[in-house]
């Protein structure tokens, strides 16, 4: 049996994957949980027991999880990257619209006339012009970050007959696939940021991208081009933005991401974090943290971890021994020969590293004993060491 802790309000269709499966058990008790299902709520503070092996956030940023720690501690965090990757993306196309026809300016000027004027529509048909502004076919879009979310703007605004300039890095095999050909490598950062019209942020905040929009940046940029950030908040240094915005480098700021010294600007459009404020985004995040989770706790599978490796093997044999371990050598043989001293046959294995962290499956016929697994805890370097039966009880 299995417990699961739910720290937020999180979707029936990832709940009721555990609601009926007579292998979990709902708990709302603090000391004593398998897993944790969380969306935003604030992890940091949190005392987290020794019986936690396991926590699934129901989105892509994990900055409300303490992830170092639960890596020290051997804890697997998974997150769900897009699955409310659309979600996203439809906001971001509304964003291209919303920074060049001025169409909430104009909106709020439209309810501000109620009560004031004594004919609407000719006080509209007189001043509409102020609101005027450039459409997006024929202009060209930079795109920063081609993950899930950011490919999806890419090829909508494809369709939409923009001329799309991409720079990643880091971009993934998946996400290359599924870019449309129409969409340009750009040449180098510095020449999508002075060439592009229009520039998206999609890249995660870290401490190598904190701040990443800064005076520098603003100062290689078209001007009077338009930023568009539904990422992150941290990503962007508000001060150089402010006087970007008022030296004309940008012509508008649209973020997902409110502070206190972003309001009142006519240049910025802050949007109250609706990214994946739709209900398929939820359903999507939830159902996806469950199945990872699920599929972890009962045949130590990860698909989608921040702090370890991937690593996907159907269990075969009769148990199935996970580890963890900082990826030093002979961490795998010194498991493996305490397995052999105890005529503990391997039917398969496999292993996998990823940013210093070293993870194994191994399939074995026997039964591994609590006296071992204690041997294998006991090891130096070891993280986490957990028994599964081919039952994934």
């Amino acid at each position: 049996m299995y417990k699961i802790k739910v720290l937020n309000k999180i979707s029936k269709k990832g709940l009721s994957l555990f609601e009926q499966d007579p292998l979990y058990e709902m708990t709302d008790d603090g000391t004593d949980f398998d897993g944790i299902l969380v969306r935003s709520a604030d992890m940091h503070e949190m005392e987290l027991p020794a019986s936690l092996k396991a926590i699934a956030r129901a989105g892509a940023g994990v900055n409300n999880i303490p992830v170092e720690k639960c890596t020290e501690r051997g804890i697997v965090v998974f997150n769900t990257p897009g699955a409310n990757a659309n979600g996203v993306k439809e906001l971001v196309i509304a964003s291209l619209f919303l920074s060049s026809r001025k169409i909430y300016q104009g909106i709020n000027w439209v309810q501000s006339l109620k009560g004031r004027v004594d004919n609407v529509a000719d006080a509209v048909e007189k001043e509409k012009s102020k609101f005027e502004g450039p459409e997006v076919k024929g202009k060209r879009l930079g795109v920063i970050g081609l993950g899930a979310i950011g490919a999806m703007v890419a090829n909508d605004a494809v369709a939409l007959g923009m001329e799309v300039l991409g720079h990643d890095p880091y971009i993934s095999v998946d996400s290359a696939w599924s870019i449309s050909r129409a969409v340009k490598k750009a040449p180098s950062l510095e020449y999508l940021l002075a060439t592009s019209d229009y520039i998206t942020l999609h890249i995660p905040l870290n401490k190598e991208t904190k701040g990443f929009f800064n005076r520098e940046k603003f100062s290689i940029m078209k001007k009077g081009a338009r930023l568009i950030n539904l990422a992150r908040g941290g990503l962007v240094v508000n001060s150089d933005l402010l006087e970007a915005l008022d030296n004309g480098t940008l012509s508008c700021y649209v973020t997902d991401f409110p502070d206190e010294e972003l309001l009142g600007n006519d240049k910025i459009i802050t949007i109250p974090h609706l990214g994946a404020s739709t209900p398929e985004s939820e359903d999507n995040c939830a159902y996806m943290a469950a199945v990872q989770l699920k599929d972890f706790l009962e045949k130590g599978n990860i698909r989608n971890s921040v702090n370890f490796p991937d690593c996907v093997h159907e269990p075969v044999g009769e148990m199935r021994l996970i580890t963890a371990h900082r990826n030093i050598p002979n961490m795998v043989g010194q498991v493996t020969t305490i397995l052999a001293e105890n005529r503990i046959n391997i039917a398969d294995m496999m292993t996998r590293h990823k940013n210093g962290i070293g993870y194994n499956m191994i399939d074995v016929e026997g039964e591994i004993t609590d006296g071992m697994l204690q041997r294998i805890k006991s090891i130096d370097g070891i993280l986490m060491a957990r028994v599964i039966s081919n039952r994934g009880k």
